[in-house]
């Protein structure tokens, strides 16, 4: 039987700060994303700790009546701890170079080794369907593990909120990108 992933990126958030909200259209849009993932069979919800990551699936979790599981290892990239004005440049490396790590910051490698660590976690379950709610470069390095082609650009391309389905059956894995057109 198939395991079903959704690798959700948050809602618009007034921030980057863990601690920043869903702004007004980010509410919206959680409630819009509720609406549009709640015929897909979840039976499982985990999100990163960010607020802004926990309030865009709180509407989905009552709808389905499910409880969100909240996991640290889906936490946004560090990219460095220090401000680096060519900070986009340095982001696109690191998706060509996994292993590159630049000052207090964490490689690629190293974030998508704890973003899969929780996939995998997922995939023990047999036939399950699981909503995994984080941020857009953790995200995109996830998907990256699956399909090495994706990169940089997708995540340049992705939008708050945006949703990918991960379909893995009989060792095969098949990505959709599904385009919500709500926001």
């Amino acid at each position: 039987m198939a395991q079903v992933l959704y690798l959700v990126r948050h809602c618009q958030a007034t921030g980057q700060e863990p601690d920043a909200p869903l702004t007004e259209l980010g509410r919206q849009q959680a409630i819009a994303l509720a609406d549009w993932l709640g015929e897909a069979q979840i039976s499982r919800i985990i999100a990163s700790p960010y607020i802004r990551a926990y309030q865009s699936i709180v509407p989905l979790a009552q709808r389905l009546g499910l409880t969100i599981e909240v996991d640290d290892r889906l936490v946004e990239r560090v990219l460095s701890s220090t401000p680096l004005n060519d900070w986009r440049e340095k982001l696109a490396e690191t998706f060509v170079d996994l292993d590159l790590n630049f000052a207090g910051g964490e490689s690629s490698r190293v974030a998508m080794s704890r973003g899969m660590a929780v996939v995998n976690e997922v995939m023990q379950q047999a036939g399950s369907s699981t909503a995994i709610v984080t941020h857009g470069n953790l995200m995109t390095l996830i998907l990256k593990f699956f399909n090495e082609q994706i990169g940089y650009a997708d995540w340049v391309n992705l939008r708050n909120p945006d949703v990918y389905q991960v379909q893995i059956e009989n060792g095969l894995v098949n990505i959709d990108h599904f385009h919500n057109r709500q926001n």
